[in-house]
């Protein structure tokens, strides 16, 4: 690392973030494409990684994840607006399987399902019934560990697949995938970056967390406008 660059706060070395593979899309592409414009001597290094790894351990500047799982000691600062999960199917699909009208139909349904990488479980889906928060267990014949790829299988005529809406925001305006049961769909609180207090002096750190609210600020602009 280079101590007299950082001391003169020059953005440069290596910044090491965890992200999970829905992060990337979301949030974490169009940042590193402007670090790169904005810092040509800083080297962002991103490691893909569903597992919710311990950044301090695995040697990361910053992690990112959904809000709520966020460790109570770690600075936590906002990528992303909130947004929801939701059930999406090709038109294809729906044709020849029917579409459910409650979650009961679920039941009778190809589900995509996701198994969690840590723990080895089985993920229920986190939905909404008449208000209430609810968990549906849900069955079909593929199982994914990436949720990128849970879109990939539905727009293949697959099955149902459960997913954050941003994800899919291009194929529901296009037509290609139906979103399911909209009443259901759950309420997330975003993406959010963080990292230990003490590396939040770190000029790299600190320039990309500046980029952060910039760029959060504007797409919250965008959504009003």
């Amino acid at each position: 690392v280079d101590r007299f660059g950082e001391a003169l706060g020059r953005v440069g070395g290596v910044l090491r973030i965890n992200a999970p593979h829905v992060a990337l899309p979301l949030a974490i592409t169009p940042m590193v494409a402007e670090m790169s414009r904005r810092h040509p001597e800083l080297v962002i290094e991103i490691a893909s990684d569903d597992g919710l790894a311990d950044i301090v351990a695995g040697g990361y500047d910053a992690g990112v994840r959904l809000g709520h799982t966020v460790a109570q000691d770690m600075v936590a600062v906002r990528l992303t607006p909130p947004f929801q999960a939701i059930m999406v199917a090709t038109p294809r699909y729906l044709a020849a399987a029917g579409e459910p009208r409650n979650l009961a139909a679920l039941a009778r349904h190809n589900c995509i399902g996701f198994r969690f990488v840590t723990s080895g479980g089985v993920y229920a889906w986190d939905l909404r019934d008449k208000g209430a928060d609810v968990a549906v267990e849900v069955k079909g014949t593929v199982r994914v560990t990436n949720a990128l790829y849970a879109r990939e299988l539905a727009l293949a005529d697959v099955g149902i697949a459960y997913i954050f809406e941003p994800l899919v925001r291009a194929e529901l305006r296009e037509g290609r995938l139906r979103q399911l049961l909209p009443r259901s769909a759950f309420d997330e609180p975003g993406l959010f970056l963080y990292f230990p207090r003490r590396a939040a002096q770190a000029p790299k750190l600190r320039a990309f967390v500046d980029l952060a609210r910039e760029m959060l600020a504007a797409e919250t602009r965008r959504q009003a406008s």
